[in-house]
């Protein structure tokens, strides 16, 4: 008899061990082990509803920005210093840059004036 109830308490205690470490401890390590974005990952702005969403990003030097037209028209990214331009953007296309050096990048769609966004790069 008190080899049986040693058993099953045993047999409990093991169970018990197995269900509470792993039902609890995996979801706090995945969350807790999170990367940071490093230079170089991309950042999306969509174009929607005649706006850039968001219409401010700032990015590490080396980042990717991808503009992706999720409007029913064309659209352009035109960088206000003559930089870079995407040229007519159709709706589902998309127009990358990667900033090399840092400072504020203004853009705007040439073809709806109302349309302005900027990019700040941190060296």
């Amino acid at each position: 008899m008190i080899k049986t109830a040693s058993f099953i308490v045993v047999a409990m205690l093991a169970l018990a061990a197995c269900s509470g470490s792993s039902g609890s401890a995996a979801p706090t390590a995945a969350t807790s082990q999170a990367p940071a974005a490093p230079a170089g990952d991309a950042t999306a702005v969509s174009i929607k509803d005649f706006a850039f969403s968001p219409a401010s990003n700032s990015v590490p030097t080396g980042s990717k920005v991808t503009w992706t037209n999720n409007d029913t028209t064309a659209h352009t990214v035109t960088f206000d210093d003559g930089s870079a331009d995407s040229g007519n953007l159709a709706p589902g296309s998309t127009f990358d840059h990667t900033f090399a050096t840092a400072g504020t990048f203004a853009y705007h769609c040439t073809i709806h004036s109302s349309m302005h966004g900027t990019v700040t790069v941190t060296p």
